[in-house]
C-alpha cells in the first residue's frame, strides 16, 4: 500500500471474523464497537480528499481509496446505517448473520471508495454473495428458493458488468479507471456496464428480485438489504453516468411503477420493497438530469432514503418479529399493543411522504426542482404525481391497516403482539431522530453533498413549495379515505414482470422435456435401429470371420510349418557323416523309383 490508510471495509471484515471467536458475554460490545469504528474511520477522512490505498497488481494500479465529496456522503450514511442496523439486530444469536451483514456493508463501501473497475467488480460481487445469506438465514423453504433466484439474477448482472469492463478495457487501450464513462458517445460496453448497474438499482423490468428477496429476508437482514444494494448502484450511476438522458425516463417509470405495485401489495415488507423501486427512481432520474442540483438531489435523497426506509423496515419487521405476521389481512388495531413501534413507523411514513419537517421533504424536492430548472417539465410533474402515491400507500395504507383499521389478528397473534425488545426500539429511535433532524436542520445534510455551494442556494421551505406539498398531501389523504373500501388489502398475488421469465422458465422446461427430449429419443432410437444394431451385427460377423477363417488358415499353416520343422529338426543328429549317409540314402531311393518308372 502506498499510504497508511485504513479502509472501513477492512474494519468490518476483520470485525466479522473476530466476532466468530468472541465469547458470548462480550459479543454485544463487539457488535457495537466494530461499526462505530468504521463510522469514525469515515469521519476521519473528512477534509482529506485524495487517492489512497493504491497497490500494484500485474500491470494495473488498483485504487481502493478515492475520497471525494461524492464518495464521502455515501460512506457516511452507510456506516451510520450499519451502526443502526447492528443495534437493531443485537438480539440475533446467529453470529453468521452478523458476519454476512457486515461483509455485505464492506462490499458496498468497497464500491463507494474504489477508483477502478477491477476493485469495483471485486466488491460488487462480494455484495451479492454475502447478502444472499441474509435471505437464506430465515430458514424457510421459500427463503431458500428466493435466495437462489436472487443469486442467479445478480450473477447475471455481474456477468453483464464484467463483459462491459472487458470490452471497455480493449477499446480504451487498457484503461480501468472508474469515472465518467462518456455518455455523449455510448458504445456497447457503455450499455453493458449501465445494465449491470441498473439491475442492482432494480430498474424495471430488471426489478422483481427486490420485493421477493427483501420480503423474504430475516427481520434484521431486510434492514441492511433495503439500505445498501440499490443505493450503491445509485452511487455507481452518479459516478459514471451523470447526464445519461435515458436514465430520466427510466427513473420516472420506476417512480410510478413502484407506487402502483405498492398500492396493490398485501404484505407490508413487500410493499416497502416495491416502494424502494419508486424512491430509487427519483435518484436515477436525478442522475439522468445530470446537473449539479440534480446530483445533489440524488445524493441527498439516497441519504434520507437509507434512514427512513430502514426505519420503516424496522417498524414492520418489529411486527413480524413479535407476531409472526406481515400481511395486512392478518393484522390491524395494533396501536394498542405496540404503541412505540407505531410511532416510529409513522415517523418513517411521514418522512418518505415528504411531509414538511421530515427528511424526505428536503431531499426529494431538490430533484423535482432540478427537473423544473432544466425545463424537463414532464419528468418533474410525473415525479410529483409519484410523491402523492407514496403518501397514499406508505404514509397512509401501512399505518392504517397495521395499527388501525379492522382487527384481522387471530387470538394467538393478538396475544403475542407487544413492543419489540429495547435494542430494536433504540435503533428505531435513532433513525426517527435523524429523520426529523435532517428535515428541520438542512445544513447537516446539505453541507455533505458533492456540490455544497449549490445546495446552500436551495431553500425547500419557501411558500410555494410548502403550499404545493401540503395541497398534494391533503388531497391524497382525502382520496384515501374516500376510496378506503377500494384500497382494502386482499390476499391475492399481484402479477409482475417476473411472470414473463417465470412462465418463460416453465416454457423452457416443457420445451426441453417434451419436444427436444422426444426428438432426442427418436433420433436415439433411429440410431439404434438403423445404425447401431447393423453395426453390431456386422462387427460380430467380422469377429467370427477373423476368428474362424483367417485365424484358422493362418494358425493352421503355422502349425503345419511348426510340425514339419519339428520333424526335420528331429532328423538332424547334428553329425556331418550321418547327414551325408542319410542324403545318399534318399538319393538312392529316388533313383530306384525313377528307374522303375
Amino acid at each position: 500500500m502506498t499510504d497508511l490508510w485504513i479502509h472501513p471495509s477492512l474494519i468490518l471484515i476483520l470485525g466479522a471474523l473476530v466476532l466468530q471467536i468472541t465469547p458470548k458475554a462480550m459479543r454485544k460490545a463487539v457488535l457495537i464497537a466494530v461499526p462505530v469504528l468504521a463510522f469514525l474511520d469515515v469521519l476521519s477522512m473528512q477534509g482529506h480528499f485524495g487517492v489512497y490505498g493504491q497497490a500494484r497488481f500485474l500491470d494495473w494500479t488498483l485504487t481502493f481509496g478515492r475520497v471525494d465529496g461524492l464518495s464521502m456522503v455515501f460512506a457516511y450514511i452507510m456506516t451510520l446505517m450499519c451502526i443502526i442496523g447492528t443495534i437493531y439486530g443485537l438480539h440475533v444469536e446467529n453470529t453468521w448473520e452478523h458476519l454476512a451483514a457486515w461483509i455485505y456493508v464492506a462490499g458496498s463501501l468497497g464500491v463507494i471508495f474504489c477508483g477502478d473497475y477491477l476493485v469495483l467488480f471485486l466488491f460488487w460481487e462480494l455484495m451479492a454473495f454475502s447478502s444472499v445469506f441474509l435471505v437464506w438465514f430465515r430458514g424457510r423453504k421459500e427463503s431458500l428458493a428466493t435466495g437462489y433466484r436472487y443469486l442467479l439474477v445478480h450473477t447475471a448482472g455481474g456477468l453483464m458488468l464484467l463483459a462491459g469492463l472487458v470490452l471497455r478495457y480493449q477499446a480504451t487501450g487498457g484503461d480501468i479507471s472508474f469515472g465518467p464513462i462518456g455518455v455523449g458517445d455510448p458504445h456497447l460496453y457503455t450499455w453493458l456496464i449501465m445494465a449491470g448497474f441498473i439491475l442492482n438499482a432494480a430498474v424495471p423490468p430488471l426489478h422483481a428480485w427486490l420485493p421477493d428477496a427483501y420480503g423474504e429476508a430475516t427481520v434484521s437482514g431486510a434492514v441492511f438489504m433495503c439500505a445498501f444494494t440499490t443505493k450503491t448502484a445509485v452511487y455507481a450511476l452518479a459516478r459514471g453516468f451523470a447526464g445519461m438522458e435515458i436514465l430520466v425516463p427510466l427513473g420516472v417509470c420506476m417512480a410510478l411503477y413502484g407506487v402502483v405495485y405498492a398500492v396493490l401489495e398485501n404484505d407490508a415488507r413487500r410493499l416497502l420493497a416495491y416502494h424502494i423501486i419508486s424512491q430509487v427512481g427519483y435518484m436515477v432520474a436525478g442522475v439522468g438530469l445530470g446537473s449539479q442540483m440534480a446530483i445533489n438531489g440524488a445524493c441527498a435523497h439516497a441519504f434520507a432514503h437509507i434512514l427512513y426506509k430502514g426505519l420503516l423496515f424496522m417498524g414492520c419487521g418489529s411486527v413480524l418479529q413479535m407476531t409472526g405476521k406481515s400481511k395486512f389481512t392478518e393484522l390491524g388495531g395494533l396501536y394498542k399493543k405496540m404503541p412505540r413501534a407505531f410511532l416510529f413507523t409513522l415517523i418513517g411514513g411521514l418522512s418518505i411522504s415528504a411531509f414538511p419537517l421530515f427528511s424526505g421533504f428536503v431531499s426529494k424536492s431538490m430533484i423535482v426542482a432540478a427537473g423544473f430548472e432544466q425545463h424537463n417539465l414532464w419528468a418533474a410533474f410525473l415525479l410529483m404525481l409519484a410523491s402523492a402515491g407514496t403518501f397514499l400507500h406508505t404514509g397512509l395504507k401501512v399505518p392504517y391497516y397495521i395499527w388501525f383499521g379492522k382487527n384481522n389478528c387471530s387470538k394467538e397473534t393478538w396475544e403475542k403482539a407487544k413492543d419489540p425488545p429495547l435494542n430494536m426500539q433504540a435503533a428505531m429511535l435513532i433513525a426517527s431522530f435523524l429523520c426529523i433532524f435532517i428535515g428541520c436542520y438542512t445544513p447537516y445534510l446539505y453541507d455533505m453533498l458533492p456540490y455544497p455551494d449549490v445546495a446552500a442556494q436551495y431553500h425547500p421551505y419557501d411558500t410555494y413549495h410548502l403550499s404545493e406539498t401540503l395541497q398534494i398531501l391533503l388531497f391524497t389523504a382525502l382520496g384515501f379515505f374516500l376510496l378506503l373500501k377500494k384500497l382494502t388489502p386482499e390476499a391475492v398475488i399481484s402479477l409482475d414482470m417476473d411472470w414473463f421469465y417465470r412462465m418463460g422458465g416453465r416454457a423452457f422446461f416443457w420445451l426441453a422435456r417434451k419436444p427436444i427430449q422426444s426428438a432426442d429419443d427418436t433420433v436415439s432410437e433411429a440410431y439404434n435401429t438403423i445404425g447401431l444394431i447393423p453395426l453390431m451385427k456386422t462387427s460380430r460377423f467380422w469377429s467370427w470371420f477373423d476368428w474362424n477363417i483367417l485365424d484358422g488358415v493362418i494358425d493352421g499353416t503355422a502349425r503345419g510349418v511348426r510340425e514339419t520343422g519339428g520333424v526335420l529338426r528331429g532328423a538332424q543328429a547334428g553329425r556331418l557323416q550321418y547327414n551325408i549317409i542319410l542324403m545318399l540314402a534318399v538319393v538312392a531311393v529316388v533313383l530306384v523309383v525313377l528307374a522303375a518308372a
